[in-house]
């Protein structure tokens, strides 16, 4: 049975944050997969790490550490089944995990620790960074503005009134 470390560090949370996520109705997950030769307090890291986040928005203390207890308690359940890969999640409990059965919060995280810790797929030469050669949506060439109003109704055009030549000379 692989053993699962605890992040404690707001660094190791943060890095987590930049990876794979994955989302249910009671609970978020991120992760990252760490780096071999990465170390965590001076010794090797090796297996998972996981962290929790209950926000003061899901409800008072005695909620929170409720909810926290369980996650625990799924963690210990789930453990058998989890990857032997290095990896760093941080699973976001809602307030649904208050309330939810304690079976589909153990489904959820066993989802959720597959899910964030898979091994990126290989990529296939350039067809990966071919650009595509359909044109670019008309949303895009909008601008940042977001109100619907064009140049009929005040706004800016979506392109310029004179059309430039590659060398910037005009066509009129």
């Amino acid at each position: 049975m692989p053993t699962i470390g605890r992040l404690r560090r707001r660094p190791d949370f943060l890095a987590a944050a930049q990876g794979r996520r994955f989302h249910t109705e009671r609970m978020s997950a991120q992760g990252r997969l760490r780096a071999p030769d990465e170390t965590r307090d001076g010794a090797s890291a090796e297996g998972l790490f996981l962290g929790f986040t209950i926000t003061k928005r899901v409800g008072h203390a005695t909620e929170r550490n409720r909810i926290r207890r369980r996650l625990r308690s799924a963690v210990a359940a789930v453990a058998a089944d989890a990857p032997s890969i290095g990896a760093d999640v941080v699973v976001i409990a809602r307030r649904p995990a208050l309330d939810a059965p304690f079976e589909s919060l153990v489904e959820d995280l066993r989802r959720a620790l597959h899910s964030v810790t898979r091994p990126a797929a290989p990529r296939s030469g350039d067809a990966a960074r071919a650009p595509s050669s359909k044109p670019p949506s008309s949303q895009s060439r909008r601008g940042g503005s977001r109100s619907g109003r064009g140049a009929a109704a005040g706004g800016t055009p979506p392109f310029p009134s004179t059309s430039k030549a590659p060398d910037g000379s005009t066509d009129g």
